[in-house]
């Protein structure tokens, strides 16, 4: 099967993208594991698919591939992509789209000044939600990581995160204890897990270990469920500069039962083909 790609990123958080509008796309996990690898296939963290809608008043239906084969819920620099990519193949001429993803609706607007903004949706904070094994919803909940106690907040933007609060990001044991936390056993789904530097009310820096990838440059729904997490613990105002090692995004939110509201850039780098077996 040969196979057009387009590789972009968000702030070096990384993407192959397959327009699947035109032409059926057959995608095993063992062939996005193939695509993904940086030695023997292009190299990405996550595989974007847009497809043709499935409801009613929708523009295109997203779905979202981790370097490990596995398909997960959502993908917040992936989303600024997505409409930067639709836009670049003439696929709509609208500057704001709407979009079906395994866990709901977004929103996201191409800005004149290239910039993308997302609505990402109602955070969701009930553990059962997330999911979340607690008997608490407390903000602020503890975690056992390899008897060590950290302290969580937990945050569903779409997909999990657990954020923690660190002196120093830099510092902050993300190889280690990030693996440790994606497969804790009080989170059924497995989880991102966030560290989050308070440098002021309106800037954080953040690094998190995602789900299926690995440490990346850059989380969008990381960013978003930092910011939450930040809000809610009284750290934070909105709007919010969080500095990843990728760049900079700027998240809004106003309170709970509002929606989050990502900007940020998405550049493309260069179209391709591969050849799958």
């Amino acid at each position: 099967m040969r196979l057009r790609f387009t590789k972009m990123h968000g702030l070096g958080n990384d993407f192959v993208v397959i327009d699947a509008t035109r032409e059926t796309v057959d995608l095993t996990p063992e062939r996005v594991r193939v695509i993904a690898d940086r030695h023997f296939g292009v190299g990405c963290d996550q595989l974007l698919v847009v497809e043709q809608p499935t409801q009613p008043d929708v523009d295109f239906r997203y779905r979202i591939f981790n370097a490990d084969g596995g398909e997960v819920e959502q993908c917040g620099n992936g989303a600024r992509c997505f409409v930067r990519f639709v836009h670049e193949k003439a696929l709509t001429d609208k500057d704001e789209i709407r979009v079906e993803t395994r866990s709901g609706l977004i929103a996201p607007r191409l800005r004149p000044d290239g910039l993308v903004t997302v609505d990402m949706g109602v955070p969701r904070l009930q553990p059962a939600q997330i999911p979340f094994v607690s008997d608490s919803d407390a903000v602020v909940q503890p975690l056992d990581v390899a008897g060590e106690t950290v302290a969580i907040t937990a945050v569903s933007m779409g997909n999990p995160h657990a954020v923690q609060v660190v002196a120093d990001v830099e510092m902050a044991p993300v190889q280690a204890q990030g693996a440790l936390i994606e497969k804790h056993a009080r989170f059924p789904a497995r989880v991102n897990a966030g560290f989050m530097q308070v440098v002021d009310e309106g800037h954080v820096r953040l690094r998190v270990f995602e789900r299926g990838a690995g440490e990346t440059l850059a989380c969008g729904t990381g960013a978003c469920a930092a910011v939450v997490a930040g809000i809610l613990r009284g750290l934070l105002v909105s709007p919010v500069r969080v500095e990843t090692r990728g760049g900079e995004l700027e998240i809004a939110w106003s309170g709970p039962e509002t929606p989050v509201l990502m900007t940020g850039p998405a550049v493309t780098v260069f179209e391709g083909e591969m050849e799958l077996a």
